[in-house]
């Protein structure tokens, strides 16, 4: 069997919505890939009318990332699925990795995680997001989830649930890689709100949801903060 590509095997699912000021960028990046999936979850804004002119595959449906994300791997047709956060920037030679992973492993992979701000508090935080992925086996989606279709099916794929629906599937996945490769993600919340004050929230709400707390409790504190 001759070595896998992306134009074969990848299809990328990115949730958004009123997400219209970073889409074009996030798009961007992904000229060569098989499938683009943008699920909009009824933005007001003009993204997803941006996502179709550019060429990528729109479905729409209600808001909540967790029933987002399901909805576009349902309309996914790769082998592959990469879900990716319309903030979030891939690295530069991210092709390569990804290439080179899915004709290697079976295994599900994400990126390191790195901040667009260049201050200690960020690298601080992102390097803890860093550890608790390669210790843990518990990355969060804005590291970009890299899976196969077949392992994303056997996992039961992403909960319909408006928080942690990140969490709930890297629990019942295996042997996760973490790529060489760092992605770039927005810290405009984390600098609003400050570093370690959101840091903390976030620590915080991981753990009511392993004691049993409701997602859309947890969702309800997020969107306050």
């Amino acid at each position: 069997m001759g070595k896998k590509t992306l134009s074969s095997e990848l299809s990328v699912i990115i949730p958004l919505r009123n997400g219209a000021d970073v889409l074009d960028d996030c798009l961007a990046q992904l000229s060569d890939v098989a499938q683009v999936v943008v699920s909009d979850g009824g933005s007001t804004d003009d993204g997803a009318t941006r996502a179709h002119l550019s060429g990528a595959e729109v479905v729409t449906g209600a808001p909540g990332r967790g029933g987002q994300l399901r909805r576009g791997a349902e309309h996914a047709r790769g082998g592959w699925l990469l879900f990716l956060h319309v903030d979030s920037q891939l690295p530069e030679g991210w092709q390569v990795q990804v290439a080179t992973h899915i004709n290697r492993h079976d295994t599900p992979a994400v990126f390191r995680l790195r901040f667009d701000a260049s201050d200690w508090q960020a690298d601080l935080v992102a390097g803890w997001a860093n550890l608790r992925s390669r210790v843990f086996q518990l990355p969060y989606g804005d590291q970009g989830l890299l899976i196969s279709r077949k392992a994303y099916d056997q996992a039961g794929g992403f909960d319909d649930i408006p928080l942690m629906e990140d969490v709930a599937l890297v629990r019942r996945l295996r042997n996760i890689t973490l790529l060489s490769g760092a992605i770039t993600t927005g810290a405009v919340r984390y600098q609003k709100q400050g570093w370690f004050r959101r840091g903390a929230g976030n620590i915080w709400l991981l753990m009511r949801y392993f004691c049993g707390a409701q997602p859309e409790d947890l969702a309800r504190a997020y969107n306050r903060k």
